[in-house]
C-alpha cells in the first residue's frame, strides 16, 4: 500500500515537471491524473494542496538554472548587468500583480466551480485552436521584441494580464503567457523565458496560499503524506531541469503548432471519455 502511494507521488512529480513548462496545462493534467490515479489515503483538501505545492519543485529548477542571471549580487557583474537584473525583477513584479490579486480573491470560487473535466477539456481545445491561429497569423511577421532588456513595463503588464486567464484550469500558465507575449510582439524565445521567470512569484504565492488554507482548516496531515509531497517535489525538480533545457532549445527552431494539436486531441478525448461515463 505505502509503496504504491510512493510510486503515485513520483508519477505526479513527473507529470508536473513535464507539463508545467510545456504549454499544455499542468493543472489540467494533474486533475486528470488524480481522476485515474489519485491517492487512496489522503483527503480532498490535501490533494488540492498537493496539486499546487508540488509546483515548488518545478520552480526551483528555474532558480537553479538561471541563478546567475537572476542574482543581482553575483560577483563580476557590471553595473549595466546589475541594472538589467533589477529591471527584469521589476518587470516580473509588474506582470505578476494581476494574477496575484485575482488569484487571492477568487481562489475558493475557482476550486469550487471550475475544477472539473468539462472546463479542463474545453480550455485545452480552445487554447489549442488559439495556438494554431496565432502561429498562422504570425507566420511571416518578425517580432518587435527580441530580448528581455528591450521589453517595456507596459508589455510586461500585458503579458501579466494574459496570465490571469490561466487561473482557469486547463488553460496553462505558460500557454497563456507565451500566447500573450507573441501577440504583443515578443519572440517565442523571449515569451518563453519571461514565462519561466514569471512563474517564480506566482507559484510561490499560490503554494503559500494553499498551505496556509490547509493548516488553518485544521485538516490532519500525516508524516507519510508530507513524505509523498516531498517526493513529488523532488521528482518535479529533476524532470523540470531536463524539460526547461529541452524547451528553450525547441522554441528557437520550432513553432507551437505541435502543442496546439496535442491540446485539441487531448481535450476531445477527455470530453468523449468522461461524457460517455456520465451517459453509461
Amino acid at each position: 500500500m505505502f509503496l504504491v502511494e510512493i510510486f503515485k507521488a513520483i508519477f505526479f512529480g513527473i507529470v508536473e515537471g513535464v507539463t508545467e513548462w510545456l504549454p499544455i496545462s499542468s493543472t489540467g493534467h494533474l486533475i486528470l491524473v488524480d481522476q485515474f490515479l489519485g491517492f487512496s489515503s489522503v483527503s480532498q483538501a490535501f490533494q488540492s494542496m498537493f496539486n499546487v505545492v508540488i509546483q515548488l519543485g518545478a520552480i526551483l529548477a528555474v532558480l537553479v538554472i538561471y541563478f546567475d542571471r537572476l542574482n543581482p549580487f553575483k560577483k563580476g557583474k557590471s553595473k549595466r548587468q546589475i541594472r538589467l537584473t533589477w529591471q527584469l525583477w521589476a518587470k516580473v513584479a509588474v506582470a505578476a500583480l494581476p494574477a496575484v490579486v485575482l488569484g487571492f480573491l477568487l481562489d475558493d470560487w475557482l476550486d469550487a466551480t471550475l475544477y472539473n473535466f468539462v472546463v479542463v477539456a474545453l480550455m485545452l481545445i480552445l487554447y489549442g485552436l488559439a495556438f494554431l491561429y496565432v502561429e498562422k497569423k504570425q507566420e511571416n511577421q518578425e517580432p518587435r521584441i527580441t530580448s528581455l532588456s528591450k521589453m517595456s513595463y507596459l508589455t510586461a503588464l500585458y503579458i501579466g494580464l494574459f496570465q490571469v486567464l490561466a487561473l482557469i484550469p486547463g488553460t496553462s500558465r505558460s500557454g497563456a503567457t507565451i500566447l500573450g507575449g507573441i501577440l504583443v510582439g515578443t519572440s517565442r524565445s523571449v515569451a518563453t523565458e519571461f514565462t519561466f521567470f514569471l512563474g517564480i512569484p506566482i507559484m510561490f504565492g499560490a503554494s503559500f496560499l494553499k498551505l496556509l488554507k490547509l493548516l488553518v482548516s485544521g485538516v490532519s496531515v500525516t508524516g507519510f503524506q508530507w513524505l509523498l509531497l516531498g517526493l513529488a517535489m523532488v521528482t518535479a525538480f529533476g524532470v523540470s531541469v531536463l524539460v526547461i533545457r529541452f524547451f528553450t532549445d525547441f522554441v528557437k527552431k520550432h513553432t507551437f503548432v505541435l502543442f496546439g494539436k496535442y491540446r485539441i486531441v487531448l481535450g476531445i478525448i477527455i470530453l468523449i471519455y468522461f461524457g460517455l461515463g456520465l451517459l453509461f
